[in-house]
Parts: C-alpha cells; structure tokens; sequence
C-alpha cells in the first residue's frame, strides 16, 4: 500500500539530496519520493521528504522559511562560493573585528537582491548553471528578491572562522550570502560548512538519519508492512501535514462536490481572493486544496475552488 506523508531526515555530509530520495524508496520500498528544497552535497540537516500523495503539496511545503547554522571561513574566495570549490582569490583578514562582521552580516538582513552562484542547479533553457560553468561557458548573472530575517554570528572569531545563525526565505543560497560578506568585509570568504535546523514548522530534532531508520527496521522481529510508529517522530502522516494557509471543514454535500472538482460556498473563510485554502472534511481528513475564487460580504462567506483534489 501507498504511504502517504512526510518523512523528517538528517542528511549526511557527502551525497545529494537525490541520493537521499533513493535510499528512501529502498528503505521504505515505495517508488513516489520527492523532497521539498534541495541541501548541496557538502550541506548536512534537515531534508523534508515527501511521500505518496503528499508529493502533490511539494509546492506549497517548499515556500516555507528556512534556518541554518554554519561557519563562514574569511580571507579566501572560492569559485563554488563555499568549501568544495577551487580558491579564485586571497586576502588578508587579521584586522577584521568580530564587530565588523556583526554589522556586515546585518546589512544583509531584510528583503535584498541575490544572484545565483555560477556553480548551482539553477537551470535556464533546460540547463543547470553548474553545467554551463564546468564547460567553461557564460552563466546568466540573474537575480532573485529574497527576504533574510536573521544573519548574524554565532560563537567567537577564530582564524577567520566565524560561525552564524541564518533565517531566510525559500530559495536563498547561503553561500552567496558568505561571498557577499566577504565582498563587504573586503577580505573575501566562503562557506565553510552548513547545517539545515529547520524547514517552517519542521525541525533537525524530530529528524533521523537513514542510517538510523534502516537499524529500527533491522531490529523488527517482523516486517512492519503498513505500520509506520517504527519511523517515530521523522514520520508526519499526509492528514497532520500542516499547510501555511487556513482550513475550512467540509460537509458531506460539499465533501461531493469537492472530489468532483466543483466550486463551494463556505463560511468562516479567512483570507483574500487568490489565496489558498485547505479543504478537510468532518474526519478532519485532507481531501483538497483549493483557491478563493470569489469574497462574498464581510461576514467570512467565500467560494472556494478546489485544485489539488485527493479522492
């Protein structure tokens, strides 16, 4: 049978977020796994896997706000922007105070323009920027508004290492962000290491490596079968999935009409016309995502159409 949900796991330094989603479909012998945001190879932390049905809200999980600890290495750019590439340029650091970092890091906070780095998985016209770059062709220098709630250091300043804390919205590269600081710094810089702690609601504690699960799954006196408590907390079933938007409870009647794709009248609706809503029906059983077509007054009655319908 299907397994329907999100499943919490701490990737380990190394493998890509790819290679993540195939020792999953091994472990847990289901073919329809995808992730929502991928982590580099050299990252480690938190990668949200998607599962089932719940592959069809990938769009909606991956929006959610970011959090990250790491270490940012000053005094060396590198053509990655981080650890793994080749050093491109140097410069001296001694001089730099913890404080001119701090101020550094928080002039990035807020809403800001972010260029991709020329080594990225970033695609245009069907290829990766990565690609482009290896064969030694032009990569687009594109940017992306983005919004950094936090950026600031965490820990002492020790031979140029400096660790940080990062909030960030969806789609923003930490090591964009250490090369720029090291642009600001005057020095240059990359990221040294990075660690994911939290994906919107989801936190690195409720995680489990894959090696952890595929010991749990060892230690079973007999195949589990549809039976998931083995997974613990890194398992969150498809109807507790917490969407970033407001429910409605369906009756029965337009429990109906929603599995046919119909419109329905609803009260209580919070929120504006083009916003999406999750549909639950009396069971409190995901049975839709729809979007507010139509406000009706001021007292919370609204049409919403339903667009992603799980029968």
């Amino acid at each position: 049978m299907m397994k329907d949900g999100l499943l919490l796991v701490d990737k380990h330094a190394g493998c890509t977020s790819h290679d993540i989603v195939q020792q999953a479909r091994r472990l847990l012998r289901q073919k329809k796994i995808g992730h929502c945001g991928t982590l580099d190879p050299g990252a480690t932390g938190l990668l949200v896997l998607t599962l089932g049905r719940a592959t069809r809200l990938t769009r909606f999980l991956i929006r959610a706000p970011k959090v990250y600890e790491g270490v940012i290495q000053l005094g060396a750019e590198t053509d990655t922007y981080d650890a793994a590439g080749e050093v491109v340029a140097e410069a001296p650091f001694a001089d730099i105070t913890q404080d001119a970092v701090a101020k550094a890091m928080a002039g990035f906070e807020g809403t800001i323009e972010q260029v991709a780095p020329r080594y990225s998985a970033k695609k245009i016209r069907g290829q990766k920027f990565y690609e482009l770059a290896r064969r030694g062709e032009e990569v687009p220098e594109e940017s992306k508004e983005i919004q950094v709630f936090e950026f600031s250091p965490q820990g002492a300043l020790e031979d140029g290492r400096q660790g940080f804390r990062l909030g960030c919205s969806s789609g923003t590269y930490a090591r964009s962000l250490a090369h720029d600081l090291g642009r600001a710094l005057g020095c240059g810089a990359h990221l040294a290491s990075l660690r994911r702690l939290q994906v919107g609601p989801f936190k690195i504690s409720d995680a489990a490596t894959l090696e952890d699960l595929e010991d749990r799954r060892a230690d079973l006196d007999e195949d589990p079968g549809d039976d998931l408590e083995w997974l613990g907390a890194s398992w969150v079933p498809f109807d507790r999935i917490p969407l970033p938007f407001g429910e409605v409870i369906a009756d029965a009647q337009q429990e109906q009409r929603v599995h046919n794709g119909q419109t329905v009248l609803v009260r209580d609706l919070e929120g504006d016309e083009g916003d999406w809503v999750k549909l639950v029906n009396r069971r409190q059983q995901l049975i839709a995502v729809g979007s507010v077509v139509e406000r009706i007054g001021e007292r919370g009655v609204g049409v919403i159409q339903p667009k992603v319908v799980f029968k």
